[in-house]
């Protein structure tokens, strides 16, 4: 015997999705950065949080308005997508206006951040203490101390070329950029998974028909 259809279906599980999982960490990582790094007076402070947490808070209010709505979970999604978008943007502004490159997802450095798979703020933390110290120049031997005093002392004139450590600033801004390019990534396959969903099924009008139906069909049969 076939079960019967739920009027209101089993909703709200949003925290279970990856995509909301990592959209928070979105969340708390730009909250920190912003501080941080970006003037708490401007405009670009404030709007990055907010994009931040609307994409955060319309996955959760989406799921938890499927229930009666899939339209509405459909729109919700999808400006949480937006909002997310207009933080890459905000993100990658940041390190373009600073002359900070944007590393490609094949940069060693990003390869390491995807292999912790990050779930909390202080993961990625760690994660940027650890790039900070690879990216520091390694301890001089005495006797390569030596050698460069003898090199210094024959000729003022010829300096060694500092090694350049990579910032903090540049190190998140581009683990945001990562958590980004993955989180857009699934909330683009659950927006074309509920898409798919809403045309076959249709949302709560066709499903109160369809239950009503079912029960005057119980009745009569009874």
């Amino acid at each position: 015997m076939a079960k019967a259809e739920k009027l209101i279906p089993v909703h709200g599980g949003y925290r279970n999705l990856k995509g909301f999982q990592i959209a928070q960490l979105i969340y708390d990582v730009t909250v920190r950065f912003c501080n941080r790094y970006i003037d708490r007076r401007s405009r670009t402070h404030d709007q990055m949080v907010q994009a931040a947490r609307s994409g955060k808070q319309n996955i959760g209010e989406g799921s938890v308005a499927s229930g009666t709505s899939k339209r509405t979970e459909l729109k919700l999604t999808n400006i949480a997508r937006a909002s997310l978008e207009e933080l890459r943007l905000d993100y990658q502004d940041f390190l373009r206006e600073r002359s900070l490159e944007e590393w490609p997802p094949s940069h060693p450095a990003l390869a390491r951040f995807r292999a912790k798979r990050c779930a909390t703020l202080e993961e990625v933390r760690a994660w940027v203490q650890d790039e900070r110290r690879r990216s520091l120049p390694a301890p001089r031997t005495d006797i390569e101390s030596h050698r460069q005093a003898d090199s210094a002392k024959r000729s003022v004139a010829v300096r060694a070329s500092p090694c350049q450590s990579v910032s903090s600033a540049q190190l998140v801004a581009n683990a945001a950029l990562s958590l980004l390019n993955v989180c857009c990534y699934l909330i683009e396959r659950q927006i074309a998974s509920l898409e798919t969903a809403f045309v076959e099924e249709g949302g709560f009008t066709e499903r109160l028909y369809r239950v009503r139906s079912e029960r005057r069909g119980r009745g009569q049969a009874g």
